[in-house]
């Protein structure tokens, strides 16, 4: 009982695509509600958090209280925060893992019923055609041509022997009967192929394409029941009342057995196959015909050489017939080619099928039962192979058959001469001597057979179909390698160079297409106009933009003739363009100041990504200043710096796509994890960043806004430098920037910045000892319980964050190693550079010695050079 034998009517099949509809909704279900139970965990864990940290704060104002009331309060705040954690953590788990795998499950599912529906359609159109169209035609040529017989026979007897349009009759009613003769024989043979075809539809290819569609669906629901067993194991707590609900749980999840997944779908929409009775000859057709046998080929004076030709593909036209009657045979397929064609069709695609079968068979064994989702898409390539090697082996069937029937009437036949037909042996007699000695050097018909065997079973190369190619000016618009997107108006100017050169871009705001043209120097930008489905810029319009650019480019033709500006070379788009297609938005993992940041993947390889979208309502200039950071990191390439893997700038929203780092920022990873870190640790991270800031020096950048929130930590530790929306390149190494201070981080940014605006790698530098002071505060903000003004007056005054003193305010841990950094930082003219940095961070990194020294060591050696410089 399967799908093979219950749903091969035209029911089952509609049933099978309301269960598949059906079961990608529960599917979709089970997505929405994962997703809901991860973000639940991860609110509630940092809820948990928040709560420890509001208790660390009440405790350190109890006056150090020691009591056991205090002392237990403190171990349960303690491992409520390690709850926390683990909370998070398996908030995480169930985000890459079951949430992740169901999404693919659902691409899966979804992918199988678009493959059913098309296979199924073709299968019933291919039946269609060759059961009832193509017969229902060869039938109503047969009824025409019995018709022309029985006219044309009857004249013929009509004519007397002595009347001189005898000959004219005779001529007509033997060329009648050729054709119907011929034509009965193409009857024959679609009825033994639409036989043939309805046998392997009912009893093979539609079984077979139903089978396979049961088994992996039964393979899908062993892949939801180990994505249910993992999502259960991740979320399982240990408190007896949750173990007993999720043991209740697992018990579901464990009846579920995918061999009797559709058992009771199948009581319920079961039906007996509706096999359509098969053709048969329709003997009808004979009424009027000249003694034919029905389901017999005809092999006569007349047919002998079509039938030859049909069989060896060698045929040369009958003598003395008309020179439409070689029009008429030339039509018949070689059978014989065909069918060696189809057998090579066989082989290979019997290849293909054990190759994927050795394959799927060789991931099975190295592959973990929960990851089987990942083997869906060779499997339903499986499937798709066996349904092509069933038709192929239909098509083989089909040939063979005919092979046989006519190979059958020829061995009949031997080495004598074909049967004449009755009606004209009383006319012999009539026959000129010169038709006699051609009749009489007739080559034999086995002879003619014999000559052709050595060329029959020659071996053949079966080259794919050529596929359909595209013309370039045919592509859509964002396939186009001159059309650039929503990229900013300024940017323009930047990529074009030479006189004539263009691109198309997206006028940003105004939902308009605008074609930029330098010409005697200067960028020229033409609103492209659209009305009634026709683009155009003066004169005519044409249906695509493509078209209208092709027309432009060769005609030479200038754009409006007030300007003059001709068309000379297309600017390619950046190698960094990306589609949006090419994109799998995930959840939103933050916010920035241009609009939310996302994680995704790339659909090419499945690539962790981090997505920065830009606000559709903000204004250009800033859409402007968004793409400035992808420009900064086209350039870069370091360890320590996030990578640039593209822009998506073909459409709004414009996005930013950048490397997924999942440790999050630097902040919140002090915060949260610095208290288990050693410091051995945090120096290491501190010298990745000085690193990364030497590198951005070498570039002549100027970053402008370090800090631990603008830092990235991978799974490894390892720290990378990001957020370059504030960077600048300048040759000279230093940019002076104009306007007020609203969006400066006071508290990060070097005096000479705030003073007079000048930033340069110095300024940086200043930053990055804010950034020490950070990392050894495990998270601390700088100059606490100061304003952005207070802290002003308080550097200027020559004091650094360690010297901020409160009531209520103690130092954080560690803060002491970052002390002997900052006294160099406090003087423009006294700051060292970040090689300098890199140079002594490294040295106290291969260090075993006591890191506060080191520490100290390090700043009183970074003076003396600043002293020797200056």
């Amino acid at each position: 009982m399967g799908f093979s034998s219950e749903l091969c009517s035209p029911q089952g099949h509609g049933a099978v695509q309301q269960m598949q509809e059906a079961e990608l909704r529960l599917l979709e279900g089970m997505r929405k509600w994962m997703a809901q139970r991860v973000k639940s965990d991860r609110e509630y864990a940092g809820l948990l958090h928040h709560m420890s940290l509001q208790d660390a704060g009440g405790q350190s104002r109890s006056g150090g209280l020691d009591s056991s009331v205090n002392q237990s309060w403190a171990e349960i705040t303690s491992q409520t925060e390690g709850l926390s954690r683990v909370l998070r953590q398996h908030a995480e788990d169930l985000n890459s893992g079951p949430l992740s795998k169901l999404s693919l499950l659902i691409r899966e599912r979804q992918q199988l019923r678009k493959t059913y529906s098309e296979q199924w359609q073709q299968l019933q159109q291919e039946l269609t055609k060759t059961h009832s169209q193509d017969i229902e035609k060869l039938k109503s040529q047969y009824r025409a041509l019995a018709r022309d017989s029985a006219q044309a026979r009857r004249k013929y007897q009509e004519a007397s022997k002595a009347d001189k349009d005898r000959d004219k009759a005779k001529d007509k009613y033997v060329r009648s009967l050729w054709k119907l003769f011929a034509h009965h024989n193409r009857y024959v043979l679609g009825v033994r192929a639409a036989q043939l075809h309805h046998q392997h539809h009912h009893q093979l290819m539609l079984p077979s394409m139903l089978q396979s569609l049961q088994d992996l669906h039964e393979e899908m629901a062993h892949v939801l029941k180990e994505i249910l067993q993992e999502y259960l194991e991740i979320s399982s707590l240990v408190q007896d009342e949750v173990v007993a609900i999720h043991q209740e749980m697992a018990a579901a999840v464990a009846r579920i057995q995918p061999e009797a997944e559709y058992q009771g779908f199948l009581q319920q929409y079961g039906s007996a196959p509706d096999v359509p009775p098969c053709v048969t000859f329709d003997e009808s057709l004979l009424e009027e015909g000249e003694q034919l046998e029905p389901g017999e080929l005809q092999l006569n004076e007349l047919t002998v050489e079509s039938v030859q030709h049909t069989w060896v593909a060698a045929w040369q036209g009958p003598r003395g017939f008309p020179a439409d009657h070689g029009c008429h045979v030339g039509r018949l397929t070689s059978v014989t080619d065909d069918l060696a064609v189809a057998t090579e069709t066989v082989l290979s695609r019997k290849e293909a099928v054990s190759q994927l079968q050795r394959e799927l068979w060789s991931e099975e064994q190295k592959t973990h039962p929960r990851e089987r989702v990942q083997l869906l898409g060779k499997r339903q390539a499986l499937q798709e192979a066996l349904q092509g090697l069933q038709v192929a082996l239909c098509s083989q069937a089909k040939l063979q058959a005919q092979q046989e029937l006519l190979q059958t009437k020829l061995e009949q036949l031997g080495p004598g001469e074909p049967p004449a037909v009755l009606l004209l042996q009383d006319d012999r007699h009539s026959t000129s001597s010169s038709e006699q000695e051609r009749e009489g050097g007739r080559t034999p018909t086995l002879e003619i057979i014999k000559s052709h065997f050595s060329g029959i079973f020659r071996p053949k190369f079966s080259l794919p179909p050529p596929l359909q190619l595209v013309p370039e000016v045919q592509k859509p618009l964002h396939e186009q390698l001159w059309y650039h997107g929503a990229i900013p108006r300024a940017e323009v100017a930047e990529l074009l160079t030479n006189s004539g050169d263009f691109l198309v871009r997206e006028s940003q705001g105004k939902q308009e297409y605008v074609l930029s043209v330098l010409w005697d120097g200067l960028p020229r930008h033409f609103i492209i106009q659209s009305s009634d489905n026709l683009y155009r810029l003066e004169g005519d319009g044409f249906p695509s933009i493509p078209l209208l650019i092709d027309h432009l480019l060769c005609s030479q033709q200038p754009l409006t003739k007030k300007s003059g500006v001709v068309l000379y070379r297309a600017v390619p788009k950046d190698k960094w363009v990306l589609n949006h297609e090419d994109l799998v938005l995930g959840e939103q993992i933050g916010r920035g100041n241009f609009g939310e940041v996302f994680s995704g993947r790339l659909r090419a390889d499945n690539t962790l990504v981090a997505v920065k979208s830009c606000r559709e309502t903000l204004p250009p200039d800033l859409k402007a200043k968004f793409l400035q950071e992808a420009r900064i990191l086209k350039q870069y390439s370091h360890p320590n710096i996030v990578r640039l893997i593209g822009v998506c700038t073909q459409k709004q929203p414009i996005y930013i796509v950048m490397e997924l780092v999942q440790g999050g920022d630097f902040l919140t990873f002090l915060r949260t994890e610095g208290a288990r870190l050693r410091v051995k640790t945090l120096l290491q991270m501190v010298g990745d960043a000085a690193a990364g800031m030497e590198y951005l020096e070498s570039k002549c950048c100027i970053h402008r806004d370090l800090a631990a929130r603008n830092c990235l930590v991978t799974e490894k530790n390892v720290l990378k430098i990001s957020d370059f929306g504030m960077s600048r390149e300048e040759a000279d190494g230093i940019y002076a920037a104009s306007g007020g201070l609203r969006q400066v981080p006071v508290k990060w940014t070097a005096p000479e910045a705030l003073n007079y605006g000048r930033y340069s790698s110095e300024s940086d530098v200043w930053s990055f000892g804010i950034l020490l002071w950070e990392t050894f505060s495990l998270g601390s903000s700088p100059y606490p319980n100061l304003s952005n003004q207070q802290t002003r007056e308080f550097v200027e005054k020559g004091k650094g964050p360690a010297h901020v003193s409160s009531p209520g305010y103690s130092p954080p841990p560690h803060a002491s190693f970052s002390f002997g950094f900052l006294p160099f930082l406090l003087e423009p003219g006294k700051k060292s550079s970040k090689p300098d940095i890199v140079v002594h961070s490294e040295g106290l990194r291969q260090q075993d010695c006591k890191f506060e020294p080191s520490l100290h060591n390090f700043s009183e050696t970074l003076s003396q050079k600043n002293k020797k410089r200056t």
